[in-house]
C-alpha cells in the first residue's frame, strides 16, 4: 500500500466517522466541530486529487466563514432541551423511511461505481485543478467577465454601506 492509499483511507474514515458524530451529537455546537473536521478531510481529499485550489476554498469558505456563522446562529438561538418541541411518531417514521430510501440509493450508486473502474477519465499532463492554471485562465481567456465581478463586488460594499449607514 502507498502512502496516498494510506493517507486516503484515513480521510475517508474521519470524515464518515466526523459526518455520523455530527448527527449523533446533542449538542449543535459539537455538532459544528464535527461538521469542521469533515470539511477539513474534504480538502485532505481535494488535495490528494491535485485540486489545491478547491481544497484551500474549501477551508476559507466553508470550514472558516460558514462554520463560524453556523456558531454564531447556534449561540443566539441559545438551544436547550426545555425549549426543544416533541417528535411525534410519524415524523420520526418519515425520517427513517427516508433515510432507508436514501441508502439504498447510495447502495445502488455503489455497485454501479464498481462497474466504472474500467472507464478511468485520462488525465493528460496531471496539472489540473492546480492554481497557476485557474489563474492564467482567469487573466488571459476571462479577464473582462473577471474584471466586471470585480466592479459588481464592489458596488455591492458600497451599496451595503449606504444601506446600513445611519442618517
Amino acid at each position: 500500500m502507498s502512502t496516498t492509499e494510506i493517507l486516503f483511507f484515513f480521510l475517508s474514515a474521519l470524515a464518515l466517522f466526523s459526518a455520523i458524530m455530527v448527527v449523533l451529537s446533542k449538542n449543535p455546537v459539537h455538532s459544528v466541530l464535527w461538521l469542521i473536521a469533515v470539511f477539513f478531510s474534504i480538502s485532505g481529499h481535494y488535495i490528494l486529487l491535485n485540486a489545491q485550489f478547491l481544497a484551500i476554498v474549501n477551508l476559507i469558505v466553508y470550514a472558516g466563514a460558514i462554520m463560524v456563522l453556523f456558531l454564531f446562529v447556534i449561540m443566539l438561538m441559545n438551544l436547550n432541551a426545555e425549549s426543544e418541541p416533541q417528535k411525534h411518531l410519524w415524523m420520526k417514521l418519515a425520517g427513517v423511511v427516508s433515510g432507508g430510501c436514501f441508502f439504498l440509493v447510495l447502495v445502488s450508486l455503489v455497485r454501479q461505481a464498481a462497474d466504472m473502474t474500467d472507464k478511468m477519465a485520462l488525465m493528460g499532463d496531471g496539472n489540473i485543478g492546480l492554481i497557476k492554471n485557474l489563474g492564467k485562465a482567469l487573466f488571459t481567456d476571462f479577464v473582462v467577465p473577471f474584471e466586471i465581478t470585480s466592479v459588481l463586488f464592489l458596488s455591492a460594499m458600497v451599496g451595503a454601506v449606504v444601506i446600513g449607514k445611519k442618517e
